[in-house]
């Protein structure tokens, strides 16, 4: 079954660029602003979204953070901008690729198959009452406000629940550490980022405990933590 992308791009050129080389092996759809983008991902399910950054009315930014609170479909970032900052800010927002343009056609369909491949393989198995990764190595009750590795609950405190269930809930988001304090502990204080630096430590404590060399939390180095799946450790 053929995948679906979305184009999202004010730029007449590039959309129509970017349909050339993709055409052939994916099933398309296209629009010219954010609130048209927003509304087809309401509509439709997508496999992937390229999205623009530099748009007018609503930038790339804003659609991205919309999108998140509908679902995790896999973005990729296009923009001519080239500062780390821009990078740092899509993957805080959700964001899971960024590619700066003027680009290469290679690495292009290169990223877009990466994004595509990570998403079937590594994607958890999510409803209301649980996440599971792995054929259920790793497990989040939702419902128990617990968390079982290998069958192996293991004994979390209640903040330490709700970071691995953040994380869990989009395994291919990078999550900065002003954004966890935000969504955790409701502040957000540099002064305090020691706070999700030594949760994460107990956590790691507590499953090395039971013997397992698996870490679901992945530091990404100058930016903050990620979920990291079972099958990509063991």
């Amino acid at each position: 079954m053929r995948k679906s992308i979305l184009i999202v791009d004010d730029e007449w050129n590039m959309r129509n660029l970017l349909k050339i080389h993709l055409m052939s092996d994916y099933d398309l759809a296209e629009c010219s602003n954010g609130q048209d983008a927003i509304a087809l991902v309401q509509k439709h399910s997508f496999d992937l979204i390229l999205l623009d950054v530099m748009m007018p009315e609503m930038d790339g930014w804003e659609v991205c953070k919309a999108i998140r609170t509908m679902n995790t479909t896999p973005i990729l970032m296009l923009t001519a901008r080239n500062e780390l900052k821009d990078k740092v800010h899509g993957l805080e927002i959700g964001a899971d690729d960024y590619l700066i343009k003027p680009f290469e056609l290679e690495e292009l369909l290169a990223r877009v198959k990466a994004l595509l491949r990570r998403s079937d393989h590594h994607a958890p198995m999510v409803d209301d009452s649980s996440i599971v990764f792995g054929n259920g190595y790793f497990k989040v009750d939702r419902d128990g406000y617990q968390v079982f590795l290998d069958n192996e609950k293991l004994d979390l405190t209640p903040k330490e629940y709700e970071f691995i269930e953040t994380i869990a809930l989009s395994p291919k988001r990078v999550f900065t550490r002003e954004v966890l304090l935000d969504l955790l502990w409701g502040f957000n204080d540099s002064r305090d980022m020691r706070t999700v630096d030594s949760h994460v430590k107990n956590i790691r404590i507590k499953i090395r405990e039971t013997g397992s060399n698996y870490n679901p939390v992945q530091t990404v180095w100058g930016v903050g933590y990620k979920f990291q799946e079972p099958n990509q450790t063991l």
